[in-house]
């Protein structure tokens, strides 16, 4: 069995530095593949949204102010995206996700949970190993499982750059 790597002092959270559990992605990778859980509590693992460009967008929780912005943003994005899918990754439970989509009108994005056992976090580099929670990022994958934009936001209260990742969703169409 590997050991997870562990990344110190590359996300700031609640003021101060916190452990990230896994590698940093680059662009030019193979994407990692990961099994979270959908919302009607189905495994989905990353294989599953081959085929197409995909912008995982990953926050802490839906429920506070940041990841609820960036969430909607992706979610107006991705109706003008052809051909793009995004997902969001948190480790909000499906009905806690589920119920904030409902309540936010949330129908573009696919909310997915890595409640489970931080397969993606763990995969992308993302987890926070001192809250069980995961750090803000973005990666952008073409249909051939490459990445082609990877952003780790350094603090929890961060926007990521938006207009990057839409950018590079649109040239690896």
């Amino acid at each position: 069995m590997s050991t997870v790597v562990e990344r110190q002092g590359a996300f700031t959270f609640k003021g101060g530095p916190v452990t990230l559990l896994g590698p940093e992605i680059k662009v030019g990778d193979t994407a990692p593949d990961f099994t979270v859980v959908g919302g009607d509590l189905s495994p989905v693992t990353f294989a599953d949204t081959k085929g197409s460009v995909r912008i995982i967008s990953v926050v802490p929780s839906l429920d506070t102010g940041v990841c609820d912005a960036q969430t909607r943003r992706f979610n107006e994005e991705a109706a003008k995206l052809d051909g793009v899918t995004v997902l969001t990754v948190s480790v909000d439970l499906p009905f806690a996700q589920n119920r904030w989509c409902g309540a936010a009108g949330i129908d573009k994005v696919k909310t997915l949970s890595d409640h489970k056992d931080l397969s993606f976090g763990t995969a992308y580099g993302v987890a926070i190993k001192e809250f069980r929670l995961l750090s803000r990022a973005v990666f952008v994958v073409d249909a051939n499982d490459k990445v082609v934009y990877a952003e780790y936001v350094p603090a929890a209260g961060e926007h990521p750059n938006y207009e990057a990742a839409i950018e590079a969703a649109k040239a690896a169409k």
